[in-house]
């Protein structure tokens, strides 16, 4: 089985037009196991940093709006002891899913005609659309939720795979 490597940077004289994804692509064959389209780990660190720290900001500014659309009281966000605390475990596995998606986001990039703000952007929004908004918005659904818990955890995942897909662009 072959592979092809797209690279579309410098636009040396032997690439060609792929008609398909409207790009110059240059084509080399590759057995299995070569390193097509590599990764910038760098890049994905710093793209699950960036959106964690976006959904800390958002949250903090939403915050009143999510927990009432949650049907939270403001007791619900107090820990046993009576003081205001966010639960650490939720936070981590935030994390751990950002920079997942940022992860296979930089690998989808690659097949999109490789790494760059552009496509960071258009494969960001097409995850969203395709995976997250339609799966938050089933759940809610289903589990009679307010369309405010919807637009606001959704807004977050859109912003989030944009920012993801900007910086690893920006990483190349």
């Amino acid at each position: 089985m072959e592979y092809i490597r797209c690279e579309t940077a410098g636009m040396p004289a032997d690439q060609t037009f792929s008609h398909e994804t409207g790009v110059h692509v240059k084509r080399q064959n590759l057995k299995r196991g070569d390193k097509d389209m590599a990764i910038n780990y760098i890049g994905v660190v710093t793209a699950a940093v960036a959106a964690w720290v976006f959904g800390a900001i958002w949250y903090t500014a939403l915050g009143k709006q999510w927990t009432a659309a949650l049907g939270w009281t403001d007791a619900d966000m107090h820990g046993p002891d009576g003081k205001r605390a966010m639960p650490m475990a939720p936070m981590i596995i935030t994390f751990v899913a950002e920079l997942v998606m940022a992860f296979l986001l930089a690998g989808l990039m690659g097949h999109f005609g490789g790494a760059t703000i552009r496509t960071g952007a258009i494969v960001g929004v097409l995850c969203w659309l395709a995976f997250i908004a339609t799966t938050i918005a089933s759940n809610n659904a289903f589990q009679k939720r307010k369309l405010a818990l919807t637009i606001i955890d959704g807004g977050h995942w859109l912003v989030v795979l944009l920012i993801e897909g900007i910086v690893i662009g920006a990483f190349g």
